[in-house]
């Protein structure tokens, strides 16, 4: 029987992180405790309270600094722990982090968790810069313990001297979530749906598809890998390039000159965001991702249980999810001429490929196993509650 004392908070920014980020979590927490998910755009949230069998609660929060509507929402955040009296509260993402762990410290939640996923900050200089450190620092002073998704966030986090070391804890092998190799496999899209598919986008038997997903921004790559495609494009009209996400235009908006090649270029396929990226993927033979900063991107996991390997940046999460020459390519930084270089190889090299192609599966399903991961974040709760219960023993 569930009691009071037994609820779990979940918070982050937007509700699509509870959705595409921890899709299946909550509800298998809902077994062990009374979960209720927090975020903001309240018909999104509602719809994610269904799908996951759990509670919602309704806080508008922005992923911009916006400080007078944050202490708005800190306060609302407040009045509501206060009432719900949760034994955890477990957040995700910057903004989502700060709130929660100061209004959770301040209502007496005892067991406060922050899962770093990835920080902003390590694009961004000068007084912005600063501002997020001490942004990131109070977020982890007011947390009993901080997750960072990968050991490159750990290290960084480290070397930032932004928390102290015995607050830091990787999840298993990495991964805020993990990944259901049974619900991302090839045998879970059919060949007519496949081919149906490659006729609606015009893809020959011949094309060679090089597929993106995410938000298509420039902290993601997008730039430099449309500017590598435009040139190899011209040298071989079978190349692809298929980009699935939306675009953030507030946020992070693309070149003028990208987004032009973006809307001109026959062999450079846009189809917005997608509920389920399974068929895209099937229709490719690689990702590539050249994202400027993870955490530790689901994507890349995403792709390689679907037996694609993939081109990424070197950067934490992406460079321990791929091993160079293995399952992948791994490549500098904000490099055009590096995406383009490693594109045709994984073209020209046809044992190369072909040897990336039959390890990717595997390496994923060995490593990040969906169920794994829960089970590790579960004993972290349960573990949690064992220090609170010990006698004279304070939990800080």
């Amino acid at each position: 029987m569930k009691t009071i004392e037994n609820k779990l908070i979940r918070i982050t920014t937007v509700p699509l992180s509870l959705d595409k980020l921890l899709s299946g979590q909550l509800n298998y927490m809902n077994s062990f405790y009374e979960v209720t998910a927090v975020a903001s755009e309240d018909d999104y949230l509602k719809k994610i309270g269904i799908k996951e069998n759990v509670k919602t609660f309704t806080i508008e929060m922005s992923r911009k600094i916006t400080p007078i509507h944050d202490l708005v929402a800190v306060v609302k955040l407040f009045f509501f722990l206060k009432k719900e009296n949760p034994l955890i509260v477990h957040s995700h993402t910057p903004k989502a982090g700060i709130l929660a762990m100061i209004a959770s410290k301040c209502a007496g939640v005892p067991i406060r968790l922050h899962t770093v996923a990835g920080l902003p900050l390590m694009e961004t200089k000068g007084l912005k810069r600063n501002v997020l450190e001490r942004v990131e620092k109070l977020t982890y002073s007011c947390a009993t313990m901080v997750y960072p998704n990968s050991k490159g966030l750990h290290d960084f986090i480290v070397a930032n001297k932004f928390t102290e070391h015995r607050k830091l804890k990787i999840i298993s092998n990495g991964s805020s979530n993990g990944i259901n190799t049974n619900h991302f496999s090839p045998e879970q899209v059919s060949q007519s749906q496949q081919h149906i598919l490659k006729i609606k986008l015009g893809i020959e038997a011949e094309d060679f598809v090089f597929v993106f997903v995410g938000r298509l921004v420039g902290d993601k790559g997008i730039n430099e890998v449309v500017l590598a495609f435009k040139k190899l494009i011209k040298q071989n009209s079978s190349v692809k390039l298929l980009l699935v996400g939306m675009e953030e235009k507030d946020l992070d908006p693309l070149d003028y000159l990208t987004q032009k090649e973006i809307n001109s270029n026959k062999n450079i396929l846009f189809v917005g965001y997608q509920d389920d990226i399974r068929p895209y993927l099937t229709i490719s033979k690689a990702l590539v991702f050249a994202s400027y900063r993870e955490g530790f991107p689901n994507v890349v996991l995403q792709a390689g249980a679907m037996g694609l390997p993939s081109i990424v940046t070197d950067i934490n999460g992406c460079n321990e999810i791929i091993i160079d020459g293995k399952n992948g390519i791994i490549i500098p930084v904000k490099n055009s001429e590096a995406i383009g270089k490693a594109v045709l190889r994984m073209i020209d090299e046809k044992d190369f490929f072909l040897s990336l192609q039959s390890n990717a599966r595997e390496m994923i399903t060995s490593r990040y196993e969906q169920q794994v991961i829960w089970d590790c974040i579960l004993e972290e709760y349960k573990q949690a509650e064992y220090l609170l219960a010990k006698p004279k023993m304070e939990y800080v």
